[in-house]
This record gives structure tokens, C-alpha cells and sequence, in this order.
């Protein structure tokens, strides 16, 4: 599937990309921020820099076309909350643009992943689904807000959008910004202040991260749903008290537990019921052990964490970042005080007088701070330029005969008239300069996101061609591979199924057994030793999680490793009856996937059809093949079995023996009832000559056969084993 994931870099983003990009799924990734690093996210088919509010957002979900989209909601990094009510307005409108985005698309799942925060009162009881939010806090209320428009998008719209809560989630941190949670604050705080601070009174539920990853991806492999909103818990309320001692015991014995001052009683544990019993129960991890692993990786790096050395700004440069604004600010005026000092020399100087009389150097330099500056700067000038002239002046004339002189008013309306006008028109050219330089941007910008997005969609385009035309994989290899069993005759094709399937699956250990009853089933062919472990006859309802799949139409994957069974495992029906059970041994852990999976299911399918053609085939001439009257094969019916067997045998792909039985001294009838009580139903009995019968013993050797020889004797007949060699 294609799965489009909207959310900022962190270790539970991470988590689930690998969890998907593991079981086959292309991930690509909406980061939310233009000026994300690529570096910060595991690797996903597709990166796109964007933040939530781009106009080409509708052009992303075109290009992805995903199957289902998450939004990281709760668990998204770009948000960090310190300004909560600036966030809240910036979370919201971000989810309306991605759902806008969405409704536009019009196909796919949403997921929307919200957490317990929604809840904020005490609760004696576990929370359900349909348990009234009270969220408190900005956070809180906007996540819930956030809840709100999916419900009206999924109820207005008709459209599959789900809520899916988290209940405390934790994880193992790599920096001292992903200690957030409970857990993680209580291991930082026994690590440095060798204390540990807990609420009496307070029962959460933890969630590790990677169960939370292994509940998000079942529930995305899931077909269908039943409702619009789920609840993901561990469904173990552990009181704080309790979390506090085994943190005590990971990371410092020695370390002191407190009550936290002014905290009063809160429970808050979501129930999981309704989640477990549509998808299947969660195998949640041990907390014990999972905060022993927190403790370990904390105290490998105590400097980071202590510390927080990688997002410690050195003194000059707080400073600097805070009195940048002000310094630039206070240059212009600086500046202009400075140029106006060598114009008041100037103005006052004799030479001033003699040579440049008609020469007005105030003008000029107001003139001169107006074109650079603008209107506020040819303000400041117009001003010193006034107190140049006056102290100028005043040295001839007194101040007051100044202020009686018209042409004082004139001098100085004349130079605010100018350094006003000039300036104001530069302000006017530089704010359309920066108004056409933005909206140039903007185009530019649009420009590299269309070349972005138009690459990324070659780029698709290429890697969908390669994977059906040259891809050891596609649908026109597995064709390719199974439609050989064509050229062989009905009796061999289930001998080289197993080939076929090992082909296709990359494997070389492949066994195929044929159901003989409800409890056993018969090993038919393999294709090797560790195929043939499990031995040639098995009790299948007996193998637990095994038959539990196979047993429902699902894909068996052994993700536990666990010797006892095949890697991979897959049954074919015929009429709603198993008929035969494909194991597949020796696969690589990356190709153990969702694709694979699906893969198995299509090979499956093929090799049925060609197992049933030649079925059909052998019931067409049944009449021909059986003696008359008699369930005893032909001559030339049993010869074409037997060299069939022997083939397979060369090719290592079953066991068999021919064992001869004489009735020469009794009569055939009795001879062939008496030998058919003897073998098994995956056996078979045929003809060769006029003074024996034959049996044919499937999957045994000729160790293994001495224990029918036996059985024969005991039964007064005279029977040995024939050599391929004479046959």
C-alpha cells in the first residue's frame, strides 16, 4: 500500500516508518516544515519538505495517491507547546489544511492519532471509547478539537477517517529532548538528582512505542473496521508509586523516592477491549525489562542527558540573538549622527561662505539620508540639520531675531518638505520592490515545488515500470515461473510445485504436504533436508499459532523465530476443504513482509489452478487407469506414476521405494485386499507384470519400507524391494 505520513522527525515517527517500510509498504513522508533535514527521518520512499499550509499540498496527495494517511496529531514534533496557545491556533489550522487535502484527494484511509491527554478528570473506571472527553489545558483542547473535525469530516463527507488514542506512551530516548513521558522523567531525574518524585494516589496504564507501532500497523492491514475511533492501551494500570521502584531498581538503587508536593488523586487508563477484539490481542513487552533498557541506553550517554550539551547556546551568542533586533535598529541613527558632524564643520567653516554661498550642504545631506533611509532617518536628519543651522546662526544673530526671521520658517519647511517627500517615495519604491520581490519568491517557490513534485512523480513512475518489467517479483515473473508446471505430466506437477515456490519466494527449502484427514497431513515433496524436518506426517491442528492462521485463510509468519515451525506457511482450499499445506523454510527476515506474504498467496493460487487441471485430467480417464474392478493401477498407468517418483526422487524432491509382491502361489484378489490393509492412503498399488503386484511407498526409504516388508510377512506374503535399476 501506499501510506503518506504527515508528522515532524522523532523516534515514534521513525518506529513506524521502518515497521511499514518492513511489511512492503511504499512510506513516504510530509514533514510539515520547509526546513526539515532529511537526515532526522529513517528512509522512506518519498520526502517531501512541506509545511502543513503549502498550496501544493492537494498536488502531494495526487502524487503520493496513498491508500492511507496518518497524521502524527499528538505525537507530532512540530509542535512543541511551549507557547501553547500559539500552537493550539497553529495545530488546528494545520489538520484543516491536511484534511482539506484529503476531502480534495477523495480516496483512502485517514488516521488521526490523538492520546489520553483528552481526558483530564479522575476516573475509577477504564475509559472507553464512548467516555466524554474533558481535556484541560490548550494541548489538550486542541487535540480534542482536532478529534471534532474528523468526526465532522468523516460524518459530513462519508469519508473513512478513524480517531486512534494512545494511552501514556514511552519510549527508550536518545536525547534529552525525548524525555516526555512519565517514565523517562522519572529515570532522568534518578540519574541526576538521585531522587524520584512521584503523584501518590495517580494510576496510569504505560504503552511502549514500538507495541503502540505494532497496533498501528495491524490495524492498517486490516481490511475493514467497525467503528470510527479506537482506544490502544496496554491494559496494565500501574500505580506511580510503583513505576518510581522499578525505576529505582534500573537505574540507582541508592536513589530516594518522594511524594511530589500538592498532587491530590488521578487515575487515567484507557480500555482496549474493543481494539483487541476486532484486530487480535497486542504482545505487549515486559516494563521491567523495557526500563532496563531505557536505564542502560541513559546511562551509556549520562553527558547528553545531564547536560542537554547538543542545544546549549554559548553566552555570546544569546546574547547576540537577543540585542541583534536593537543594534541593527540603533545603526541608521548612529550613522547619521556621524555624517552630520563633518556638515555642521562644513556649514560653519569660512570656505563654506566664499566658494559654496549658493550651496546648501544641510539640503544635501537631509537629501542624502531620505534616498538611503526613508522617511523616519530623513526626519532625524531634518532635525539635526535644524539644530546645525540654529547653532550656526545664532552666533551672528540673536535666537530671538531668528525666530522673527520668515526666511528661518521657509529654510526649515524647505528641508523637512524634501527629506519628507524624497523619503516617503523611496519608502513607497522599496515596499513595492519587497512586495514584487515576495510575490517573485512565492512564484519561485511554487516553481520548485511543481519541479519537486513533477521529479518525485518520474521518479514513482520509473520504480513502478522496473518493479513490473525487470522486478524478480512481479506479477508477470511469478506467471512466468508457475505456468512451467504446465510442460510436466499430471503426475508430476505437485513434485515440482515445491520448486516452483521455492523459485519464486527465493528459497531453497520448500515443503508441501497433502492433507490426508481433519488431524494429519502427509509430506507430498520438499526440497531439502530442513524442508523435511518437521517429518512425513504431522499432526497440524496441533500446531498452534500455525493452524490458527492457515486455519482462518490467513498467511502464517513466524515473526517469534520459534525453530518448532516453517518461516512461512500457507494452506489451498478446494470447496471450503484444506487440501494441501505449503511450508517454506530459509527466508531472510527483510523478505518475511506483508508482500511476501501476499506473494505466497498468489503463487498459492496459480499452482492450485495447475494441480487441478491435472486432477481433472486424471479423473477424465479414471476408467483407464484402474484395473477393472479393482483399485489396482494399470501397467502403463502404474509405470508413468513410478517413473514420475523416480524423477522427483533424482531431483531430490521426495523419497520412495517400489516394493514387489509375489502371487504366484495365491490369488491375485486376496493378495491385493491383504496388501491395501498394509499401506497407507497416500500410497499407491499398481501392475507391472502378470505374477506380482506392486506398491509404491510415497516419502519412505527403503530404511523406513523394511517396517511394511514386515507387515507383509506377517500377513504370509513374500515381498521385496525392487531397485530402480531393474525396473
Amino acid at each position: 500500500m501506499n501510506i503518506l505520513i504527515a508528522g515532524g522527525a522523532g523516534t515514534f515517527l521513525n518506529n513506524i516508518i521502518t515497521k511499514l517500510s518492513k511489511e512492503g509498504h511504499k512510506v513516504s513522508v510530509l514533514s510539515g516544515n520547509r526546513f526539515a533535514s532529511k537526515d532526522d527521518y529513517r528512509k522512506t520512499f518519498e520526502f517531501y519538505n512541506f509545511p502543513y499550509d503549502a498550496n501544493c499540498l492537494n498536488e502531494i496527495f495526487e502524487s503520493v495517491s496513498p491508500d492511507i494517511t496518518i497524521f502524527m496529531g499528538a505525537f507530532d514534533t512540530n509542535f512543541e507547546w511551549k507557547n501553547e496557545e500559539a500552537d493550539a491556533v497553529k495545530y488546528t489550522a494545520s489538520l484543516a489544511n491536511i484534511l482539506m487535502g484529503y476531502a480534495m484527494f477523495g480516496k483512502g484511509r485517514f488516521i488521526y492519532l490523538s492520546s489520553h491527554e483528552v481526558f483530564g478528570d479522575f476516573s475509577a473506571v477504564d475509559l472507553d471509547e464512548t467516555t466524554a472527553a474533558s481535556p484541560s489545558g490548550f494541548k489538550a483542547q486542541a487535540i480534542y478539537q482536532g478529534e471534532n473535525m474528523c468526526e465532522n469530516y468523516r460524518e459530513n463527507r462519508n469519508m473513512d477517517i478513524v480517531i486512534l488514542r494512545m494511552d501514556h506512551i514511552y519510549n527508550i530516548p536518545m536525547f534529552r529532548k525525548d524525555v516526555k513521558d512519565t517514565v523517562t522523567s522519572m529515570c532522568l531525574e534518578a540519574l541526576g538528582e538521585k531522587t524520584i518524585h512521584y503523584s501518590k494516589n495517580t494510576v496510569i496504564s504505560p504503552l511502549f512505542e514500538s507495541d503502540a507501532v505494532e497496533a498501528i500497523n495491524r490495524f492498517i492491514s486490516a481490511p475493514t473496521h467497525k467503528n470510527s475511533k479506537y482506544h490502544i492501551a496496554s491494559n496494565n494500570p500501574m500505580q506511580e508509586e510503583m513505576i518510581a521502584n522499578v525505576v529505582r531498581d534500573a537505574v540507582n538503587p541508592e536513589c530516594t523516592i518522594y511524594v511530589a508536593p500538592g498532587t491530590g488523586s488521578h487515575r487515567c487508563v484507557l480500555d482496549g477491549s474493543a481494539f483487541i477484539q476486532e484486530f487480535g490481542n497486542v504482545r505487549f513487552s515486559d516494563f521491567n525489562a523495557i526500563v532496563k533498557r531505557i536505564a542502560q541506553t541513559m546511562k551509556s550517554k549520562v553527558y547528553v542527558f545531564l547536560t542537554d550539551e547538543e542545544t546549549q547556546i554559548s553566552l555570546f551568542a544569546r546574547f547576540r540573538k537577543k540585542a541583534g533586533w536593537f543594534i541593527k535598529a540603533v545603526i541608521p541613527f548612529i550613522e547619521n549622527i556621524l555624517i552630520f558632524i563633518p556638515c555642521l564643520l562644513f556649514y560653519n567653516s569660512e570656505l563654506g561662505t566664499d566658494y559654496f554661498a549658493r550651496l546648501d550642504i544641510f539640503l544635501l545631506y537631509v537629501l542624502l539620508f531620505a534616498i538611503v533611509h526613508g522617511q523616519q532617518q530623513a526626519t532625524f536628519s531634518a532635525l539635526l540639520a535644524v539644530v546645525g543651522f540654529f547653532l550656526k546662526n545664532t552666533q551672528q544673530r540673536t535666537g530671538f531675531e531668528l525666530l522673527l526671521d520668515a526666511n528661518t520658517y521657509v529654510w526649515i519647511a524647505q528641508i523637512f518638505i524634501v527629506g519628507l517627500s524624497v523619503g516617503y517615495l523611496r519608502d513607497q519604491i522599496v515596499k513595492l520592490k519587497k512586495e514584487t520581490a515576495e510575490e517573485r519568491e512565492f512564484l519561485k517557490q511554487q516553481i520548485d515545488d511543481i519541479q519537486v513534485i513533477n521529479s518525485t512523480n518520474a521518479r514513482v513512475k520509473d520504480v513502478l515500470e522496473t518493479q513490473v518489467v525487470n522486478q524478480a517479483d512481479s506479477v508477470g515473473k511469478i506467471y512466468s515461473i508457475t505456468s512451467s508446471l504446465d510442460q510436466y505430466s499430471p503426475e508430476e506437477v505437485l513434485f515440482y510445485a515445491a520448486e516452483t515456490v521455492g523459485k519464486v519466494m527465493k528459497s531453497k527449502d520448500v515443503a508441501i504436504y497433502l492433507v490426508s484427514n481433519p488431524d494429519y497431513a502427509r509430506l507430498f515433496s520438499s526440497t531439502s533436508e530442513k524442508a523435511r524436518s518437521l517429518g512425513n506426517s504431522i499432526k497440524y491442528p496441533e500446531m498452534g499459532p500455525l493452524y490458527e492462521a492457515i486455519a482462518s485463510g490467513k498467511v502464517y509468519i513466524n515473526r517469534n523465530m520459534d525453530s518448532k515451525y516453517p518461516l512461512m506457511a500457507n494452506a489451498i482450499y478446494e470447496n471450503e476443504k484444506m487440501q494441501m499445506i505449503i511450508m517454506i523454510w530459509g527466508l531472510s527476515w527483510e523478505n518475511m513482509t506483508l508482500g511476501q506474504a501476499n506473494q505466497l498467496v498468489v503463487v498459492s493460487s496459480l499452482i492450485q489452478n495447475a494441480v487441478l487441471r491435472a486432477n481433472r485430467y486424471i479423473a477424465a480417464l479414471e476408467d483407464e487407469r484402474y484395473e477393472k474392478g479393482t483399485h489396482l493401477l494399470a501397467k502403463d498407468s502404474f509405470r508413468s506414476l513410478v517413473s514420475a517418483f523416480l524423477k522427483a526422487e533424482r531431483a531430490n524432491l521426495t523419497e520412495c521405494t517400489l516394493v514387489r509382491v509375489d502371487i504366484s502361489e495365491k490369488d491375485r484378489n486376496d493378495v491385493v485386499g491383504m496388501v491395501t490393509k498394509s499401506l497407507r492412503q497416500s500410497d499407491y498399488l499398481g501392475s507391472l507384470d502378470d505374477n506380482a503386484i506392486y506398491a509404491l511407498l510415497s516419502n519412505t526409504s527403503q530404511k523406513d519400507a523394511s517396517f511394511v516388508l514386515n507387515r507383509f510377512k506377517d500377513a504370509g506374503l513374500k515381498a521385496d524391494i525392487v531397485e530402480e535399476s531393474s525396473i
